[in-house]
């Protein structure tokens, strides 16, 4: 018995940060882990909107808010904020903090081999990491995402349901992809651009720009 309650006591705990839509989301896909394979159980959510869980039944509460939460040692961490420039700002906040940040792969998404993935990352159901791919820190793969061959994304970028980024594609820090939005092989994408949904880049986005249609045109940014 003293050797389950130490257990116990020590046994680590999540915390997602965010509680809107796509933090209650990935609270259901980490439950899809087995207890004895995640090793963690779920502590609840961290947010400033304390109301944000209103009207939900999601059987977690907000646990504090963003940045007064000072991480706990037995705290794990992913962040649930789908805007790059925002999860940026926080995850290395938290960072600095010595926050520790696990990388989430649902069991329906594929991963292939000699791929990396940054600390933070989130393969959510559905989602391919096809072959040699390098995803950076706190990179987000909502769902039936896709990644292909010797592809680069950097850190922070958000890939929305069903983005196609095809092989040697290389997208750079807090890129946005919306949802369908699909790059062409071998194109690029400079930091913090925006992708609009079901747009396709056929070879090159500036830094900064926003762009949208088929193909992608620069629709604002520098």
């Amino acid at each position: 018995m003293e050797d389950i309650l130490h257990g116990k006591m020590n046994i680590k705990r999540l915390l997602i940060i965010g509680a809107g839509g796509f933090g209650r989301e990935l609270l259901r896909w980490v439950l899809d882990l087995p207890l004895l394979e995640r090793g963690w159980e779920v502590g609840g959510f961290l947010d400033d909107n304390l109301s944000a869980l209103d009207g939900y039944d999601v059987g977690f509460g907000i646990e504090g808010c963003l940045l007064s939460y000072i991480p706990q040692q037995n705290d794990l961490f992913l962040c649930a904020i789908g805007d790059p420039v925002r999860k940026l700002e926080i995850c290395r906040e938290y960072k600095e903090r010595d926050a520790k940040f696990i990388k989430f792969i649902h069991p329906t998404a594929i991963l292939g081999r000699d791929c990396t993935l940054g600390e933070g990352c989130i393969l959510c159901p559905g989602a391919i990491v096809t072959s040699d791919v390098h995803l950076g820190n706190f990179v987000t793969m909502n769902v039936y995402s896709v990644v292909g061959h010797d592809a680069i994304v950097a850190d922070g970028c958000t890939l929305s349901p069903h983005a196609d980024v095809n092989g040697c594609a290389s997208i750079g820090e807090g890129v946005f992809l919306g949802s369908h939005a699909v790059v062409l092989p071998g194109a690029t994408i400079g930091d913090y651009a925006i992708v609009g949904a079901g747009s396709v880049v056929l070879k090159k986005v500036k830094a900064g720009a926003t762009v949208m249609g088929v193909p992608a045109k620069q629709i604002a940014g520098f």
